[in-house]
């Protein structure tokens, strides 16, 4: 089976090589779609040996997308955006996967380096070269719609899931920030579908999450509740939906409902490492109530689904902290400095525990560390701790 990588760009000089590269020694063709680069993203793809076609951008994804696919000559298609990147690990599993006849689509488990509290999301990037396969939807273009449609007809397909990692995306690194200008577009992209497709779980989803982040919050609950109405709302649709449900419950302080939601989240049939923001969040509501055992045993399903959770880790630590279990608090801190070296919270409350425990030369050198990347983060909290460190009489 033949694999055909396919890829929409605009200016991606600084991301392209690194998702080219690694893909070049894992499909068999590579076509690239430019919508209007005014950089060398044309010439970076033809060194890397993608035939590069080009198309007039008319702010739809979905569009160009399927633009793309009409250069596809290879069985099968893989799908990524230019700072996206696949693992290493996962070519011989997507290899031994195209092989069988059965599979129309194969879900890749993506995740978002630098995402605390949702580290791994579905994606359909992995499909056969059927006809009837296109994209759908201006934003957050998606193939899911149009497999609907060939499964109604052609029963005989199935589609899988791959339960490894397989595509890293680097879009939640400490200090980037979304521009407003990119939220604009996408919002407009999807009231606009909306306006056509009012109760498209999907849209409601992604649109209602935008609008919990951008302060919209009765608007974006409005949504929310309203996927609920599409019959035909896929299982991981709905864990969307409740979990941002439980995220505006619990802006709006109404812990109870937050509780429902993320509970509800938790106990969807679907791949464990999509449900790890659910734990993690209806922890963080069980500590805050006291109820300091059921927050633990939140995070440790959660370190069971992904041993390398780190906000898992130091959230746990938080709860031993207030346990008073201050070895295996220590213990949990260090685990998440281990995963990621740049986290002030984690040296900051390792620093904590520590000097309860009497290490002082060791607390000083880790909140000398939490000070140095608070420092460059948030200088406020830098200062802070600063000042609680030198009223205590120590001096860093």
């Amino acid at each position: 089976m033949n694999l055909t990588f396919c890829i929409i760009v605009k200016n991606e000089e600084k991301n392209l090589p690194r998702c080219l590269a690694s893909v070049k020694n894992v499909v068999d063709e590579m076509v690239v779609l430019d919508t209007g680069s005014t950089d060398r993203t044309p010439e970076i793809a033809q060194e890397f040996g993608a035939k590069v076609h080009y198309f007039e951008w008319c702010n739809d994804f979905a569009a160009a997308r399927n633009e793309s696919l009409k250069y596809v000559t290879g069985d099968w298609v893989l799908v990524l955006d230019a700072d996206e990147y696949l693992s290493p690990k996962i070519a011989p599993h997507i290899r031994e996967a195209i092989q069988s006849d059965r599979y129309i689509l194969i879900n890749l488990i993506r995740e978002e380096i630098g995402a605390q509290q949702s580290p791994y999301s579905l994606v359909s990037r992995l499909f056969r070269n059927h006809p009837e396969i296109k994209f759908s939807r201006p934003y957050h273009a998606i193939v899911d719609d149009s497999i609907s449609d060939i499964l109604a007809k052609e029963s005989e397909w199935q589609i899988a899931s791959l339960p490894e990692i397989a595509v890293l995306h680097e879009g939640y690194q400490k200090g980037e920030i979304t521009s407003k200008n990119k939220l604009e577009r996408a919002k407009a992209a999807m009231e606009s579908f909306l306006s056509n497709n009012p109760n498209d779980a999907y849209v409601c989803s992604k649109l209602g999450a935008l609008y919990l982040e951008v302060g919209e919050r009765e608007k974006g609950m409005e949504l929310l509740f309203r996927g609920f109405q599409d019959s035909e709302v896929d299982k991981t649709v709905l864990y969307e939906l409740h979990y941002h449900l439980g995220i505006a419950y619990r802006q709006k302080q109404e812990k109870e409902m937050a509780k429902r939601h993320y509970q509800i989240a938790t106990e969807l049939n679907i791949l464990p490492k999509l449900k790890l923001g659910a734990y993690n969040n209806l922890g963080s509501l069980l500590k805050e109530e006291g109820d300091l055992e059921k927050a633990k045993t939140n995070y440790e399903i959660a370190l069971q689904i992904d041993p390398n959770f780190t906000v898992g880790h130091y959230n746990r630590g938080m709860v031993l902290k207030e346990m008073g279990w201050f070895t295996e608090a220590i213990a949990s801190y260090k685990k998440a400095i281990q995963l990621d070296a740049d986290y002030p919270e984690a040296y900051q409350n390792l620093g904590v525990v520590l000097l309860k425990v009497g290490q002082v030369p060791e607390s000083l050198e880790v909140f000398g560390k939490a000070i140095s990347l608070h420092e460059k983060y948030n200088p406020l909290e830098a200062k802070r701790l600063r000042e609680v460190l030198e009223s205590m009489g120590f001096m860093l």
